[in-house]
């Protein structure tokens, strides 16, 4: 066994990973929500539930959509996956070349009747997409307030692909993952702090003719030293940079691809909770997308105000009912000037208004913004700035408390 330094007493390792946009998994979400973008851009109450699956030479949407939009649906596919940078069969995939399926049908008039009474409900009275429970969690540990070992893994696989596609490091390929291993301590306010980064670890896919010593040292001077505050770093921190020594045949050519098979990547890395819903490829009226967008509105305002240091939101539904069956706040014991999580959640319950069409007005869902999106996660992303990225003034309810 390797031999590696252990936490110090009282602290403890926690690790989150990601994925580029080229896994065979996140091209199927970027498909899924590029179908889902383009229905929305020309009719904002497209009812859209976008499957895609892909392997060698094939991409296949399935699911349910109504829709005004007039879509060439296989012309949206090919141009996400030319985006990706898919263009050539030795990389995976060719967009060109590959076989489209495209299996879509209408959305059951059941579930449209009950849910959006075929058109005639009030935003205030549209019900629930489905049932589900959604959670929120945000973090004081960075500026963006995700959970650090997350951030980093996400933001090492988005450095990796720009330097692939600006040419920095052209050996690179669409496909890879990565994973960050971080020694946190636990303070006694119930927050985080993080003390070092224990493991680095990157697999790629990459050029037949690269060497592994290429590899290891372009990944370190251009992706791994931008990307880690060197603050983070010592002697001691492990580096697995392409550990299985070669990764030339990867995308859907290496493995089969779906879309929904991500969903803590694409949220906290492991931290909080999670309630088992995707998001991609899927319209705003499915709680399991828009509701999760709305918990991670509050919790990121909470901590923002400095109410919490960090805390997790909780909401569940019934398909077809307006308003939510539950609401639950853990922050953990980091809640701040004396505030129990009852008051914590009750400040919620003031702020943000959880009926699915409300969240949908107020997060302005009906628009197509959701490819970004679909890879390098749905939660901190400050380089597009959506609506739940951007926190509620909560300094009236500080106010109160701190009376």
């Amino acid at each position: 066994m390797t031999s590696i330094r252990p936490p110090k007493a009282g602290n403890f390792l926690f690790t989150s990973e990601s994925v580029n946009e080229g896994h065979p998994d996140k091209l199927a979400d970027q498909v899924s929500d590029a179908v889902l973008d383009a229905c929305l851009a020309q009719d904002p109450d497209s009812r859209v539930a976008c499957e895609t699956c892909t392997k060698t030479g094939m991409v296949m949407v399935f699911g349910e959509i109504t829709t005004k939009a007039k879509v060439d649906y296989e012309a949206v596919v090919r141009e996400a996956c030319k985006q990706i940078g898919y263009d050539d069969v030795a990389k995976g995939l060719d967009y060109r070349t590959m076989e489209v399926l495209n299996k879509l049908e209408e959305q059951s008039p059941d579930i449209g009747g009950a849910v959006h009474g075929m058109g005639t409900k009030a935003v205030e009275d549209i019900g629930a997409g489905d049932q589900g429970h959604m959670f929120g969690y945000a973090s004081d540990e960075t500026p963006n307030f995700m959970p650090l070992t997350h951030d980093l893994a996400t933001s090492i696989g988005f450095k990796l692909t720009e330097v692939r596609k600006n040419g920095t490091c052209a050996w690179l390929r669409p496909d890879g993952k990565t994973q960050v291993t971080a020694e946190y301590k636990k303070r006694e306010d119930g927050s985080m702090e993080v003390q070092r980064i224990h493991t680095i670890l990157i697999s790629t896919q990459h050029s037949e003719e690269v060497t592994n010593e290429q590899i290891k040292a372009d990944l370190m001077e251009h992706v791994i030293k931008p990307v880690v505050p060197a603050k983070y770093l010592d002697e001691d921190t492990i580096y697995h940079l392409n550990p299985s020594g070669r990764f030339v045949i990867g995308g859907p050519h290496g493995d089969a691809g779906l879309t929904g098979r991500k969903i803590i990547i694409d949220t906290y890395g492991g931290w909080g909770a999670h309630g088992g819903g995707a998001f991609s490829g899927k319209d705003t009226t499915k709680v399991d997308r828009s509701a999760a967008y709305a918990a991670r509105w509050a919790a990121k305002s909470l901590v923002a105000a400095g109410l919490a240091r960090r805390c997790l939101v909780q909401v569940s539904y019934a398909i077809g009912v307006v308003q939510p069956l539950s609401m639950f706040v853990d922050s953990y014991g980091s809640a701040q000037f004396g505030l129990s999580d009852e008051d914590l959640c009750d400040i919620v319950k003031r702020n943000f208004d959880f009926r699915p069409g409300c969240i949908q007005r107020d997060l302005d869902l009906k628009k197509p913004q959701f490819q970004p999106l679909a890879a390098y996660g749905h939660f901190g992303r400050e380089d597009v700035m959506p609506a739940w990225e951007k926190v509620k003034d909560l300094s009236a309810e500080v106010a109160k408390v701190k009376k």
